[in-house]
């Protein structure tokens, strides 16, 4: 399946949107990107990019990222929230972006203003099932530093990060997002890690767990592992929101 789209209505040639999808797989946080292939000055280039395209002239910028996110990756009902507009006019400052998308979109790109949308999302097998039919795949944060994507797409993806951060400081449940509903410690703590950039010293997580009355400890413990087997935890999101309006009161 081609990244283009086809026999699409009248789009607006100033205005665009990207969606920023990072998942955690228990380990390592992942964002969503495409493959692009493109031709400048009759040489063929790979490269990546996010999900994003020209909005429609006649739809609002929420129903645009749904539907490119939708078209370009397979995925339906995420929840996208826009963190950010990106303007500046140096956006499309190579001639190899500009090219792509005219023939993408079969018509004349100018300047283009991008609003970005986020979300976060646990990574699952059943979600990533036929993304290699989109040329989508996940990619690390780790590999991503190797990575030149296209037009700005490495900044809007550190500001996302930014927000990420600034968010769970005064919404811890948003992490919840990421994990199973059962979890481990260890699993809390590579997130934890992976969202801050920082090694998280272990004892002293735990005790901070322990006071955290909203992570529920189970009954339940890891099954078929080599190392001793992890109890397994829940998040109690009522009883967070019980303990924030309190705080917050």
């Amino acid at each position: 399946m081609q990244n283009t789209l086809h026999n699409q209505p009248l789009a607006n040639n100033h205005i665009s949107v990207d969606c920023v999808v990072l998942g955690f797989d228990g380990e390592q946080l992942k964002v969503l990107l495409l493959k692009r292939m493109g031709e400048e000055h009759g040489e063929v280039f790979h490269d990546m990019k996010l999900p994003g395209s020209l909005i429609y002239m006649d739809e609002d910028l929420d129903e645009a990222a749904a539907r490119v996110l939708n078209e370009l990756t397979g995925m339906k009902n995420v929840n996208l929230v826009q963190f950010k507009a990106f303007g500046s006019n140096n956006r499309t400052k190579d001639p190899k972006d500009v090219h792509w998308l005219e023939r993408a979109m079969k018509q004349k790109v100018e300047r283009i203003v991008t609003v970005a949308y986020l979300s976060l999302i646990k990574i699952d097998r059943a979600l990533g099932k036929g993304l290699e039919d989109y040329q989508a795949r996940w990619v690390s944060l780790h590999e991503l530093q190797s990575l030149t994507l296209a037009f700005d797409h490495n900044l809007i993806i550190r500001e996302a990060l930014t927000y990420v951060r600034q968010h769970v400081e005064f919404n811890q449940s948003a992490l919840f997002d990421l994990l199973p509903r059962k979890f481990t410690a260890a699993q809390l703590r590579s997130l934890y890690e992976v969202i801050y950039g920082r090694r998280i010293d272990v004892r002293n997580f735990h005790k901070k767990i322990a006071m955290m009355e909203y992570i529920v400890p189970l009954e339940e413990k890891e099954q078929g592992v080599a190392h001793r087997a992890a109890r397994y935890y829940r998040f109690d999101k009522k009883l967070y929101n019980k303990q924030r309006v309190k705080r917050n009161g």
